[in-house]
């Protein structure tokens, strides 16, 4: 556990601007449910919201996944490191966990 700590990814200036832009929404919509509890919304439209934030939350996490496959993954691979399938198969097992 203690490799993957040590490793980094760089990230483009326009990458980081599309991951940080998504997070404020998911910001926002957090603070907008929270809003809502404060002002005894009904349930069922808070409900709604955390759906939404919870599949802005995976889309950003398969943004991140899929520019995470086509860069580093891939570059391990090519210099002979398939020590990266592993991890890649508990990156999944991490993924498919209720």
């Amino acid at each position: 556990m203690a490799e993957h700590c040590q490793k980094s990814t760089v990230r483009s200036a326009e990458e980081k601007k599309k991951i940080k832009n998504r997070l404020n929404r998911i910001k926002g919509q957090l603070t907008g449910i929270e809003k809502m509890i404060d002002n005894d919304i009904y349930c069922n439209d808070v409900l709604i919201q955390v759906a939404a934030a919870e599949k802005s939350l995976k889309s950003l996490a398969n943004f991140i996944l899929e520019n995470h496959l086509y860069r580093c993954v891939a570059e391990d691979l090519e210099k002979g490191n398939i020590e990266v399938i592993d991890e890649l198969i508990s990156l999944f097992k991490r993924f498919n966990k209720e």
